[in-house]
């Protein structure tokens, strides 16, 4: 099995976890940020300040009355020199802030950690942090803490599985966050009276697992477990992840709140018990930097909206030209056309890899050997829904209930064949979604 030019003898054993034992380094301020006004999966941000405007970190400069959506802050101290639309790194064009950073780092003077009574003033605290999920879609934290169900929600799961290889940045947050963790959950329990915690890590992170069990155990909480989870890609995907844990079946397109279950990020959540604490929003975020074409693979806090080439330059530059960057892991993250894309909330890695690692074989004919299936975390057929799609069966494909997929990527990765089954999927998935919309034609 290939991951670029090197073999793995199994899906299992390719972590890459090089940088596991990296403790976060905290990169020094940008001369500029660029913070795009798209950053959670609703409706954009309007823009809420005037170029040459001065603005302090925490600031909200962007903000909208739509519903999916959270508010955008400055992340540096400095200058407004550019409002303007540019192409985002998901290939669409987005409205840009650029802020010329004076190097002060001086805080907006009213945030205060938030005074909470209720419930609806818990929800109006976290959509006014800023947050949105930080290891998945960036769906907005305070509408998924308030689902329409509410009553009958009563476990929360949180996820460290951080199954994607090359990413360590969850892990850290583990070891250096955890009390921020366990107090995230104790407050996202409390407001929605959800009786049990669980906190999912792959069992590859023992030093994680034993630091929460101690922890859990010193302050005497007995709500919260620590689940250890097989080291197995994709076992951190949230639908996976439930059935791991609860032996509940989540269908796409099936909200975990329906099953009585909330599912947060471990970033995320630590994140919550910081801002209780403190009240400055969503600035930075921790990522990981790996790939053989940078010289210095580590873990760094970054403020939001940084350049991948200044984070690139803090981690000692280009060891050789690049290939191909990502945001994000080498499964699911999106590759970028140019390292003067900036950090959005909910990216947890740059991947940076020469023309060795970016490697993609040639495709040859599909043998019928059925690793697809087997290495489907839903058992599906991929290479049925390749012969449907060839043909434009959308009827045939909904038979077989490409829905279903979560474009993990599993199929292409253990194809010997190397085809683009993933992607297949995807674009059958467009077919399906078309043919609906055209009343099943």
């Amino acid at each position: 099995m290939l991951f670029g030019n090197k073999r793995l003898p199994s899906i299992e054993a390719g972590h890459y976890k090089n940088t596991a034992g990296s403790a976060t380094q905290v990169m020094p301020t940008p001369e500029r940020v660029s913070l795009s006004m798209s950053e959670n999966i609703g409706a954009p941000c309007k823009v809420l300040v005037n170029k040459g405007d001065h603005v302090l970190v925490g600031q909200k400069i962007g903000d909208t009355d739509a519903f999916l959506s959270v508010p955008i802050h400055a992340s540096v101290s400095g200058t407004v020199s550019a409002i303007e639309t540019m192409r985002n790194a998901m290939g669409g064009m987005d409205t840009f802030i650029t802020i010329e950073s004076d190097g002060k780092q001086e805080m907006y003077p009213d945030l205060k950690p938030p005074v909470i009574e209720d419930q609806p003033g818990f929800i109006s605290a976290m959509r006014e942090s800023g947050l949105v999920g930080l290891g998945g879609a960036a769906f907005p934290t305070w509408v998924k803490l308030n689902p329409k169900n509410l009553i009958d929600v009563d476990t929360l799961i949180v996820n460290g599985a951080e199954c994607e290889p090359f990413i360590t940045s969850d892990h850290r947050t583990m070891l250096e966050d955890a009390d921020n963790v366990i107090d995230g959950m104790l407050a996202v329990m409390k407001w929605l009276i959800a009786e049990d915690g669980y906190i999912a890590i792959e069992d590859n992170k023992q030093d994680a697992i034993d630091k929460f069990r101690e922890l859990l155990k010193e302050r005497g909480i007995t709500n919260i477990k620590v689940f250890p989870l097989p080291a197995r890609y994709p076992k951190g995907a949230e639908r996976v992840l439930i059935e791991e844990i609860t032996g509940k079946k989540c269908d796409a397109g099936v909200l975990p709140a329906s099953l009585g279950l909330i599912v947060m990020n471990i970033t995320s959540t630590a994140f919550v018990g910081q801002y209780l604490k403190d009240g400055v929003p969503l600035v930075k975020k921790r990522i990981t930097v790996d790939g053989d074409a940078v010289r210095e693979a580590k873990n760094v806090m970054v403020p939001i909206g940084t350049s991948i080439k200044d984070i690139v330059d803090f981690c000692g530059g280009y060891a050789c030209e690049p290939k191909k960057i990502l945001m994000g892991g080498p499964m699911m993250g999106r590759a970028v056309y140019s390292d003067r894309m900036t950090l959005i909330k909910n990216n947890n890695a740059i991947l940076i890899f020469s023309k060795d690692q970016a490697f993609i074989p040639e495709e040859s004919a599909c043998i019928n050997c059925g690793r697809c299936h087997e290495g489907c975390p839903f058992h599906l057929l991929p290479t049925a829904f390749a012969d449907a799609f060839a043909a434009k069966d959308a009827k045939r494909l909904k038979e077989l209930q490409v829905m279903q997929c979560m474009e993990c990527g599993s199929c292409s990765f253990v194809c010997p064949a190397h085809r683009p089954l993933a992607f297949i999927n995807r674009l059958s998935k467009a077919i399906v979604k078309e043919a609906d919309s055209n009343g099943g034609k």
